[in-house]
């Protein structure tokens, strides 16, 4: 299979099991942009590199230092297997391009809930935002609550922010993280969402206090990037 680029992650697809969410420290602006050239030639040059992996993506920090990977698995079984026979080979050409890359992570989550889940929202993303939330222990059924009483939030909102795109939240198979991977017209939009009276992007109503004040919540972050590269294995023609 070969490699095709495309605009972004289908988050509609059914098969894919597991998501993976790594961040790479590469220091500075022009190193960030050698880092993206890098990532793109070592995958274009090479075939795909394994069934079970469905899409991978990457994002440019805002803040000229990191960058967002964000890739769909079927499973579990299918990212090992590529750890094994594909991944040092391509790391080793980014290396070669951009020494001394930090590679913090990755963590892994499953798809829990869209707030465009049929994807009908058209527009193109010029920003995404992540959203990590951290829990006081393992917890399945807390990571579900909190995302579910931020739709409650989003639902009953009475001035929803007019940028945003779509919410994907994921939830960690090791019971202590959500991520929200967000889709934003611009940056700007984001910026401005968050300018508004409330406390964050929503409005000041009971439902995003409920968010805002979730017990066992420990830590987390909120981080802006652009959308630097999307890839996916060719589909054969029939």
């Amino acid at each position: 299979m070969s490699v095709e680029f495309v605009t972004r992650p289908d988050f509609t697809r059914a098969d894919a099991g597991i998501v993976k969410a790594s961040t790479w420290d590469v220091g500075t602006p022009e190193r960030q942009r050698q880092a993206v050239a890098a990532i793109r030639e070592a995958w274009a040059s090479r075939e795909w590199p394994h069934p079970g992996l469905l899409s991978y993506s990457v994002g440019a920090g805002e803040d000229g230092r990191t960058l967002l990977h964000y890739s769909q698995w079927s499973d579990e079984e299918s990212y090992q297997a590529f750890v094994r026979s594909g991944r040092d080979a391509r790391n080793a050409d980014i290396d070669a391009a951009v020494p001394g890359i930090e590679r913090l992570g990755p963590h892994t989550y499953e798809l829990y809930r869209s707030s465009s889940p049929d994807g009908s929202d058209a527009r193109e993303p010029g920003c995404v935002v992540t959203v990590d939330v951290e829990f006081e222990g393992a917890e399945r059924a807390r990571q579900r609550d909190w995302v579910d009483s931020v739709f409650e939030a989003l639902g009953t909102d009475p001035a929803p922010a007019p940028g945003g795109i779509a919410g994907h939240f994921h939830v960690s198979t090791d019971g202590t993280r959500v991520l929200n991977y967000a889709e934003w017209v611009s940056a700007q939009a984001h910026i401005d969402a968050l300018a508004a009276p409330g406390n964050g992007v929503g409005s000041r109503t009971p439902q995003w206090e409920r968010v805002q004040a979730y017990p066992g919540v420990t830590g987390g972050g909120v981080h802006r990037y652009t959308p630097a590269l999307s890839l996916r294995p060719t589909v054969p023609a029939r």
